[in-house]
This record gives C-alpha cells, structure tokens and sequence, in this order.
C-alpha cells in the first residue's frame, strides 16, 4: 500500500464549465482494471458545468453551500450539505453552485470501458435553464 501523492488544484476549463470552479482529484486508477475517480469541486456563486453525462453515472456528496443540478425535461434540485444526488447512466444533466453562494461537492464515478467515453461534454447551459425553478 502507499500515500497517493497529491496533486495540484486546476481550473476547471471554461469549454465545459461557466464560471470559477475548481478541481482537487483524491483518487484516480493507478492500474489497468480499476475505474474509479473521486474529485473534490468547488463552485463560485452561480457557476456551473456544461450539460454532460456519465457512462455508469455519478455520485455528487454536497458538502457546503447549495447545490442545483437540472435535468433535460427542465427540472432543477437542490442539495444541500450531507445529502448525495445520483445522475444514472447515460442521463443529461448539469450542477451548479446556487446564486450568492460557494459549493463543494465530491464527485465519484467510475470509468467506462474506453475511459474517453466516461463523460460526454455537450453544450453550455443557458442564463435561463439555470435560473429555472427548483423543486421545494
């Protein structure tokens, strides 16, 4: 067994992100057959990820501010800290620090058969989309 070393915060790109949001990855395959990847993300006040959507799905733990994720058919959640939101294969979504306040979350999936094909990145959501109203 070792220490994982640690690995630089990044920017997330402004091709598949809107805003300020950075990434600390915690744990990434080291061999051929493991698949799981577990990034700390962190979100300013209103910034959000591009429409995207995950081979095996994903895990978003919610650990500070308010989150919103909206989904394809219009609907918008919000997460608050200690609560986890699954995205199931396949399912276009997006997630986003809520208006006046920072958010992190720990994002864990795992890779698919070509890792290439683990997300696929679409477009940008739009002011309006992200504004929608969120379920109570």
């Amino acid at each position: 067994m070792n220490i994982e070393p640690t690995r630089p915060t990044t920017k997330a790109s402004p091709d598949q992100f809107t805003g300020d949001v950075w990434v600390d990855t915690i744990a990434a395959p080291n061999e051929g057959d493991q698949r799981m990847t577990v990034a700390r993300v962190r979100f300013a006040p209103g910034a959000r990820t591009a429409w995207h959507s995950h081979a095996r799905g994903q895990y978003l733990h919610v650990t500070q501010g308010v989150a919103r994720f909206g989904t394809r058919d219009g609907e918008i959640i919000e997460v608050h800290p200690g609560q986890t939101l699954y995205t199931p294969p396949g399912q276009d979504h997006w997630h986003a620090s809520a208006p006046g306040c920072f958010m992190e979350h720990y994002a864990m999936l795992e890779a698919a058969d070509d890792p290439a094909a683990t997300t696929v990145w679409k477009e940008h959501v739009t002011q309006t989309e992200f504004e929608g109203k969120a379920d109570a």
